[in-house]
This record gives structure tokens, C-alpha cells and sequence, in this order.
């Protein structure tokens, strides 16, 4: 299979990168930093390119260099992410830095997926995996991280828009839940290693666990969230 995966140089998107890597699979990882180092002993398997989601001049040309090297996509994992204003009141609230995480964990996103779509539609196991988070849930919100919920709760409703718009074709979506991670952003306390959930997403993709949920927010293990 053919990947393209977002904030690939750490975290969750390098744990995904490696695994998919790992399994024979080819990988393009978009990375704001190409002077990242992720894997570089992957060789002609892996190609790291330029990838700056909220800059939409960076993602044309992003996928104008995989459209070079390949003539299909099988799937786009958009990883990149911010977990920004964290403990903030609703009073204390930077509404430029919520503009920020609407910019990169939503429209991201799009931008991408505009420009990747024609070719995944060229692929054999296509689908369109959106990381997303509980704190897209609105019958379990809880008070703070007002702009990470909020563009993730417009990510979740972006992925149910895209799910019917391409279900005829077909093109699966989903938002994945990832869980508590210990990365960076889910600190040294989280309960989950970020390996088991990349492997549970990357069997997703490869289709070894499937999704029938009604609704496309689901968590890495496929079960369904609630909305």
C-alpha cells in the first residue's frame, strides 16, 4: 500500500510512519521540517517531503512531488495536529490561538485532502483517516481545552460530510480516536503506548479490522465513540 501521513517527524505520526514502513508498505511523510530525522534507513521506501498543512501553497506543492513519484494513493492519514490553550477559562481564551488549532486540526485537513484526493481515487484500498479525540465528543465534553475540542468536534462532522460525499466511490473515512498517548503532547503519564495504537490504526487501513459503525467516529481499535 501506498500512505501519505501528516506531522510524520514525531509523536503518533512517526509511530505510524515506522509501523507502516515496517510492513512492507510505502510512505510518504509530510513533515514541516524536511531536515527531520524519521527513519531515514528506509531508503527509497520512505520519502519525506515538505508539508505545511496550514499553508495551502505548501500542500499543492507537496503533492505535486508524490504525484511525481506515483500514480495513486491508497491512503492519507492526517496526523498533524495542536493541543494549544490548555488550561484556559472561557475569559482567558487567545481567540488567535484557537483560530491557530482550527487552522491545523481542521482545515489542515481539507487542504490536504483537496489536493490528494484524485489520487486516492486512483488507489486499491482507499481510505481517508482523520485523528481526531474524545474531546470531539459533545455528550462527554468537559470544561477547557476549549480550541482542541472545538476543531475537533468541526474535524468529526468534516469526516461525516466526506464519508457520504464519497461512499459511492468508495472511499472510507474515518476519525480515529487515538486514545492517551505518551507522547509528547499526551505527556509521560498516559496509560497508552503510541506503538499499539499506530499498528491498531495501520490494521484499519490495511483493512484487517474492519469498521461498520454507523457513524465514522470511531477509536483506534475501531469501536465506536460517542458522538
Amino acid at each position: 500500500m501506498k500512505f501519505l501521513i501528516t506531522g510524520a517527524n514525531r509523536g503518533l505520526g512517526k509511530c505510524l510512519t515506522e509501523t507502516a514502513l515496517e510492513r512492507g508498505h510505502q510512505v510518504f511523510a509530510g513533515v514541516r521540517d524536511p531536515e527531520a530525522d524519521i527513519l531515514q534507513s528506509y531508503g527509497s521506501q520512505l520519502k519525506i517531503i515538505q508539508l505545511d498543512v496550514t499553508d495551502d501553497q505548501s500542500v499543492r506543492k507537496a503533492l505535486e512531488e508524490v504525484k511525481a513519484s506515483i500514480s495513486s494513493l491508497d491512503c492519507l492519514i492526517n496526523n498533524a495536529g495542536i493541543l494549544n490553550e490548555r488550561d484556559k477559562t472561557i475569559e482567558e481564551l487567545d481567540v488567535a490561538q484557537c483560530m491557530l488549532a482550527y487552522d491545523i486540526n481542521t482545515l489542515g485537513p481539507i487542504r490536504v485532502i483537496q489536493h490528494a484526493l484524485d489520487l486516492l481515487r486512483q488507489g486499491t484500498q482507499r481510505s481517508i483517516i482523520n485523528i481526531s479525540s474524545e474531546a470531539g465528543s459533545i455528550t462527554n465534553a468537559y470544561t477547557g481545552d476549549y480550541a482542541y475540542g472545538l476543531s475537533k468536534i468541526a474535524l468529526n462532522m468534516l469526516s461525516e460530510k466526506l464519508h457520504l460525499y464519497l461512499r459511492e466511490e468508495p472511499i472510507d473515512v474515518l476519525a480515529i480516536h487515538p486514545g492517551w498517548m505518551r507522547t509528547d503532547m499526551g505527556g509521560k503519564n498516559a496509560p497508552t503506548d503510541p506503538y499499539d495504537t499506530a499498528r491498531a490504526i495501520i490494521d484499519i487501513a490495511e483493512g484487517k479490522n474492519k469498521v461498520n459503525n454507523r457513524f465514522r467516529f470511531v477509536d483506534y481499535q475501531g469501536r465506536s465513540m460517542v458522538i
